[in-house]
Formats: C-alpha cells, structure tokens, sequence
C-alpha cells in the first residue's frame, strides 16, 4: 500500500510538474477521509536548485530519501542534458527493490537514461514523443495517450496530464471514492476522457503501408462519410474485430472516440473560420445534426460549440 513519496527535483527542472506532484501527493486530506503520505522533495545535490523558470528552490533533502519511497517521482527534465549518475542508480535501485516510479512530461527521459524504459510501454508530452522514441529504441512511445502504467514505471504526458497519472495512483491504491476527493480537491475530473492527441491539429499517423495511415488520412479528408468499424474494416480489408484491435494498438483509442475527436477538431476550425449555423457545420463534419454535435462536442472539449465560437472567433 502506497505510503510515501518522494519527488526528485533537478537542475532546471520546471516548477509547475513539481508543483503537480506536490499538489497531487504532498497535502494533508485527512479531514476528507483520505490517507496521509510521507512526502518530501528531496534533490542530486541539496541546497540552491534553479528552475527553467530562472528562480531557486532551497531543497535540503538528498537523493537518500528516495531510497525509502514507495514511489519516487521526476517532475520535466532538461532532455537535452544527462541526469546525475547517482539519480539514475536511485531509481534503478526503487524499480529493482519493487517500488514505482513516475514521470510527468519530459522526466520521462531521466527514466529512458536509467534504462526503465527499455521494452515498455510510455509517453511524454506530445511535443517530444519522436525525440523520446529516437533516444530510447527499446522503448515504445505511445504519443495519444494522458499517461501509461506500466508497473512498477508509469510515465505522464504533458503538464496537467500528470495530475491524471497522479489521480490515477490514487485509484488504484485506495480506490475511487479516494480518487474521487483528492480530484475535488483539486478542482479536476476524477478521470478525463480521450488523450493528449487532441491537443495536436489533425494527429495522423505517418502513412506507411504497414500502419492504418492511409486510412486515417482518408477518414479525416472524408470526415462526412460512414466510418462505422463495419465500413472501416472493410475499407481496411479486416474483419470488425481484427480492425478494431489494430485500431486501438496504433492509436490508443477506440475507432468512434477517435472519429468523434477528429470531427470536434474541424467543427472547431469552421465555428472559428465561419460563420456557418452550427446545423450545417454539424452535418459537415459527420454529426448529422447539432444535437448531436452538441453533445460529443461538449462531452470532448467541456463547453457548447456556441460558447466555444463565443470564446475563440476574433472579433470582426
């Protein structure tokens, strides 16, 4: 049972994933019924430690507190540097001793440089998934996704996506209802829908001819058409069950969460760039009607397509 954590701050670390781990971990919700971790930031060498945000922590604790962690956290990383030698051993030694690492964003590659990444799965900020994946080989980049466990190595994608793995921690240790207050206590959904591919304009696979590139390629320049998994895997030249399987292996999503996503992702483009009534936008993008559109659109992006015309189109 999960009981202490310590998070590992680094030189030129960002101040904002340290400050998820610490939010997410480090407070006291006892009064709330959820069960009190030892918790400390501790650091490769204590004293002054300057952010990518150019100002100091003053940390006192030594990589020795990870030692004694039931999980051991790396908040962004400057990839383009290598960590301490003795950082790696540490986390190294928590994986051999059967305790967890996590990473949020880039610390996913102070994992890759300790070797944990070596043969499973894991993410990174969408922004850095092919430089992770060209740095670590024996790894697999899973770029769609908000987080990936992989017991006992669970890596974050970008920023908030690590509240997601954080809260997922919680999940899985203490169970929903604990998940469920430490969320609220946060002022975030217990568990968000969909992955951080639908932070990036029209996220489509390369197209080689051994991936469903192609297919995608055509699903979003048809965006209109049927593309049920029966219409799909036939175009693909699958079975339902056999496409829907590699749909989901390449992507991490289910073709219709997928197929929604991309459609929300050009309804959002023509609520912006025109002026079109929502009813024609809706039956553009393969909605059929703006009732419909309306209640994927709100489901994926959490506002009206209405309010997000209000909120984002320039003013004239």
């Amino acid at each position: 049972m999960l009981s202490n954590v310590a998070v590992i701050a680094t030189e030129g670390g960002n101040p904002f994933e340290l400050g998820v781990l610490c939010e997410a971990f480090g407070l006291d919700r006892t009064a709330h019924g959820v069960p009190r971790l030892e918790f400390d930031v501790c650091t490769p060498t204590p004293g002054q430690v300057r952010t990518s945000m150019g100002f100091d922590l003053s940390i006192d604790l030594g990589l020795e507190r990870a030692a004694e962690a039931d999980l051991v956290c790396i908040p962004a990383f400057q990839f383009s540097q290598r960590a301490p030698d003795a950082l790696l051993q540490v986390l190294q030694d928590t994986v051999a001793r059967g305790a967890r690492v996590l990473s949020v964003c880039s610390g996913a590659f102070v994992l890759g440089q300790a070797g944990l990444l070596d043969g499973r799965d894991c993410t990174t900020h969408w922004m850095y998934t092919d430089e992770l994946q060209a740095q670590f080989p024996g790894a697999s980049v899973v770029p769609e996704v908000l987080y990936v466990d992989e017991d006992p190595v669970i890596t974050a994608a970008g920023s908030a996506a690590g509240l997601d793995a954080c809260l997922h921690v919680w999940r899985k240790e203490f169970g929903g209802r604990v998940a469920s207050m430490v969320a609220r206590r946060m002022v975030v959904p217990p568990q968000r829908e969909g992955g951080q591919a639908q932070y990036i304009a029209r996220p489509v696979p390369d197209c080689t001819a051994e991936t469903l590139g192609p297919l995608l390629t055509w699903i979003t320049e048809n965006i209109a058409e049927d593309h049920s998994v029966e219409e799909l895997a036939r175009r693909a030249h699958m079975s339902p069950r056999t496409f829907a399987r590699r749909f989901r292996a390449e992507t991490g999503s289910t073709p219709h969460a997928w197929v929604t996503n991309q459609r929300v992702i050009v309804a959002e483009e023509l609520l912006v760039a025109t002026d079109s009534a929502i009813e024609q936008i809706a039956s553009e993008v393969g909605f059929g009607n703006a009732a419909i559109m309306r209640q994927h659109f709100s489901r994926v992006r959490g506002i009206s397509p209405q309010g997000y015309r209000q909120s984002f189109s320039c003013p004239a």
